[in-house]
């Protein structure tokens, strides 16, 4: 297996291809001052060089988009500016699913720019506003090669503002020097612009990028020149106080298993804390936090577990965010050296049960040293908890990446998760430790992506197999894409701060998407997809294996359908109950070969109802399963969106493995008042779990990044509607420039 890794590596390690003319515009120092209204008449703006001729990526890449846009820059000491002047076919029907902050997706109109600061073709910054001003603000990492690598988590101060006619819509965006890292020096930067025009579908690009590629893929930028580089920024220091008021109930209530009285408990407290950014030069930052509180975080969505292993969330906390990709992109999906859900984080082992861990204080350190290197260090100092003997636990994260050939790039990673004070009484591990070595291929043209890593755990007594291994390459064309994979985790390997869904196994996956663009008027694309994944050990061979037959179809209203028959085959390490329902279990050691069909659809989002679905059907371990899920979504324009989360399985097992007809209902109510004004609750019935929660958020943005947040939970018994928990928090955060 780790022949084939390495040869593999060494075959691959060499790839590139040369990328294409790029396209550029200049930029010019403003000669009268910009007052930011939508409107661009200023004599700067007129002044300004101006370039259009924005491609179609989406129905085809091959035409001048038929709404064209006009793109300008200027600056002065403080901000870089950004006109737009984006024009309309016909009478336009604007549509945003609200005026909330971070939107995403098709059913928009948007006008969006990134900027590549550091020419190395990999991560970007990335603004955007739609016809409505309401803004959006991201970070583009792993060189956008694969949709999913924008992260919109992160935020910023900055500045936009539109205005709209019949004929065309304008925007202004002011985006201050001190709000984005950039080589010192350098007059050259990476960018790309792109426009969703919800009226036509179209999606239009500044740049040309394949339509096989994500929009904001940085190997298909065009290059920003400046009349003269930008200067350091000079002092940027922002601290962010909070303060808090909480107040929080539970029990009062019969334990269901041993029918005990639960004594009801009440507290409440108020607290603080800070955090502070700061940029040590243009490119490096200090990210500094005491007492953090993360009250204000959306709740992560319920889901149906019918899986034998740990479901991935993924990070939403602002400390974490900028440069993440520098920590949490090491190893690949679902095998992370490093997942920062784990800090804050620990586990009772008594019971099983996850239990919140207060951190004490954390710094991080990350950007860029020069146009090659990056790093990224972080250190967190997490409370004891006494009721189940958890120590004060340190966690400490190095990375160190550097750029190779084009868009390449070597990088090491270091984790350790200690008990500083060596508890010996303590039931947890004294240390954990993880170091990694990646390397991530990416091609110029972006035709050729890939990673391979090689990462080993550490603990006192560990075992000698605590390796991790990994190879995957991915070719995509506008006509094929094709991925394979070669993966071997040994039994001993351990990263407690990070996510191995499973252990002990080698692994294997081959996929082939052939796509056909036919002449239709109402299909788009026809991909039809075969795929194979197979897990496997020494001792016992072949232990699971996947094999499915689909076809994807894309819409050219924007919907999406794709229909798949996979065959599973399933051998049982321990006993499992399938129905995740307290039946009896499938006995260790037997095992199982299934087929079904699966089913989904995503809707056009630009309609003001909109569905998604999904279903499957047919076998299911040693019997049947039938299940249906999805969401139903009304926008009311520009008020918010009502969403009904719904999900629902019929599992039919012979006996004595029982059957579960398990049901996930959340109906989500998004409602923004105004751009400042949002309020956020969900309701999430899980029978699973025999749970009725409901989660109510008001955010009040009163200035720029500075909100004040209430925030209530509460957890009901859905058959009697007894009381389980429930919680309340108060909390103002306030963005502060020193």
């Amino acid at each position: 297996m780790r022949l084939k890794f390495f040869t593999l590596l060494g075959f691959l390690v060499y790839s590139g291809i040369l990328a294409q003319e790029q396209k550029s515009i200049h930029i010019r120092e403003a000669s009268t001052p910009i007052t930011l209204d939508g409107v661009l008449n200023e004599q700067s703006w007129l002044e300004a060089e101006k370039s259009s001729d924005y491609w179609m990526n989406f129905p085809t890449d091959t035409l001048l988009a038929s709404t064209q846009t006009v793109l300008i820059f200027t600056y002065d000491d403080k901000f870089i500016y950004i006109g737009a002047k984006m024009y309309n076919v016909e009478n336009p029907g604007y549509v945003t699913p609200s005026l909330r902050r971070d939107f995403r997706g098709a059913g928009n109109d948007m006008f969006t720019i990134s900027f590549d600061t550091f020419d190395d073709n990999t991560n970007a910054f990335q603004f955007g506003i739609n016809p409505f001003g309401v803004r959006r603000e991201g970070l583009v990492v792993n060189g956008g090669a694969q949709r999913g690598n924008l992260s919109l988590d992160w935020e910023n101060k900055w500045y936009g503002e539109v205005t709209r006619t019949d004929e065309y819509w304008e925007a202004e965006l002011a985006i201050p020097f001190k709000s984005i890292r950039y080589k010192e020096g350098n007059l050259v930067w990476n960018i790309n612009s792109y426009r969703i025009d919800s009226n036509t579908g179209e999606r239009s690009i500044w740049n040309p990028v394949p339509q096989n590629f994500a929009l904001y893929s940085q190997a298909h930028t065009g290059q920003l020149i400046w009349d003269k580089a930008p200067q350091k920024p000079g002092a940027n220091i922002s601290v962010i106080p909070y303060i808090s008021a909480n107040a929080a109930a539970s029990g009062g209530f019969l334990n269901r298993d041993d029918g005990v009285e639960l004594p009801r408990d009440t507290e409440s407290g108020f607290d603080a804390g800070f955090d502070a950014k700061v940029a040590l030069g243009p490119s490096m930052n200090l990210d500094i936090t005491v007492n953090p509180d993360f009250s204000q975080v959306e709740v992560d969505q319920q889901v149906t577990n019918l899986d034998r292993f740990e479901i991935f969330f993924p990070e939403r906390r602002q400390f974490f965010l900028e440069n993440a990709d520098l920590f949490g992109e090491f190893g690949a999906q679902g095998l992370r050296p490093f997942f920062s859900r784990r800090i804050g984080v620990s586990r009772d082992e008594s019971t099983g049960v996850n239990v919140q861990n207060k951190i004490n204080f954390g710094a991080r350190l990350s950007g860029k040293l020069n146009n090659n290197w990056r790093l990224g260090v972080l250190n967190m100092q997490a409370a004891a908890l006494e009721n189940i003997d958890l120590p004060e636990i340190n966690y400490t994260v190095t990375a160190l990446q550097r750029k190779v050939f084009s868009r390449s790039n070597l990088g090491f990673i270091f984790v350790n998760k200690q008990d500083l004070a060596n508890e010996s009484n303590s039931s947890f591990n004294q240390y954990n430790r993880v170091l990694g070595l990646d390397y991530n291929l990416a091609s110029a043209d972006n035709k050729w992506n890939g990673k391979f890593f090689y990462h080993r755990s550490f603990e006192k007594g560990g075992a000698d197999d605590s390796y991790a291994a990994s190879g995957n390459i991915l070719y995509s064309t506008i006509n094929w894409q094709i991925e394979a994979l070669l993966q071997s985790v040994g039994d001993g390997y351990s990263p407690e701060v990070g996510f191995a869904r499973r252990n002990g196994y080698d692994r294997n996956s081959l996929s082939l998407q052939k796509n056909f663009y036919p002449q239709s008027e109402s299909i788009q694309r026809i991909s039809p997809t075969i795929s194979y994944e197979g897990y496997a050990n020494e001792s016992l061979g072949l232990t699971d294996y996947q094999i499915g037959i689909g076809t994807d179809f894309s819409m050219l209203n924007t919907s999406s359908f794709s229909i798949q028959v996979n065959q599973t085959y399933l051998y049982l390490f321990n006993d499992f109950d399938p129905t995740r329902n307290g039946n009896q279990k499938l006995p260790e050691g037997t095992d199982y070969r299934y087929t079904n069909l699966r089913l989904n659809y995503r809707g056009d989002t630009r309609n003001p109802f909109y569905l998604n679905l999904n279903a499957n059907a047919g076998q299911y371990f040693n019997g049947n399963r039938i299940g249906l899920g999805g969401s139903l979504n009304y926008r009311i324009q520009p008020l918010g969106l009502i969403t009904m989360d719904f999900n629902y399985n019929r599992i039919r097992l012979p006996e004595p493995y029982g059957e579960a007809d398990l049901f996930l209902i959340g109906p989500r109510f998004d409602i923004t008042f105004t751009k400042k004004l949002f309020w956020t609750t969900f309701i999430q019935y899980n029978n699973q779990i025999d749970n009725l929660n409901i989660n109510s958020r008001i955010q009040w943005r009163f200035k720029p990044v500075s909100d004040v947040f209430i925030a209530y939970t509460d957890n009901y018994f859905p058959d009697d509607f007894i009381n389980k928990n429930r919680a309340l928090v108060i909390k103002v955060t306030y963005w502060l420039n020193l």
